[in-house]
């Protein structure tokens, strides 16, 4: 598979088909089976941040095998994120739905005023 931009309906039937292939060896497509893959995704998430750490910003942004790395523990990351829609049947379109919700709050958030507000 060669697609260059992958929409979330095509990563959510991708991580169904890698379930299938797996499903005898894999728990069942269980909703509470999405709190162990939300752990996955962290302790994935901590690969990329060790990379970040070991070798810094500036290799991931010049040297190809270190970004080549990199890219691959954040591609883990989102299979495990696109796990965990699966298991708990969120729809890309929910997905999007929520998505475009929070950037049209975001795009109108006073960031510095909520930060305030939090750590009173």
């Amino acid at each position: 598979m060669s697609k260059k931009d992958l929409n979330i309906s095509e990563l959510k039937k991708m991580q169904q088909d890698l379930y299938e292939v797996n499903k005898e060896k894999w728990n069942d497509m269980e909703p509470v089976a999405s709190k162990n893959h939300l752990l996955y995704m962290v302790e994935e998430l901590g690969e990329c941040i060790s990379i970040i750490k070991k070798k810094g910003i500036e290799q991931i942004m010049n040297d190809k095998q270190i970004r080549d790395r990199f890219t691959e523990e954040f591609a883990d990351v989102l299979m495990y994120y696109t796990e965990v829609l699966n298991r708990l049947d969120i729809s890309a379109e929910e997905l999007s739905t929520a998505y475009v919700k929070k950037h049209e709050y975001n795009m109108k958030r006073n960031y510095t005023e909520d930060n305030k507000k939090k750590y009173v």
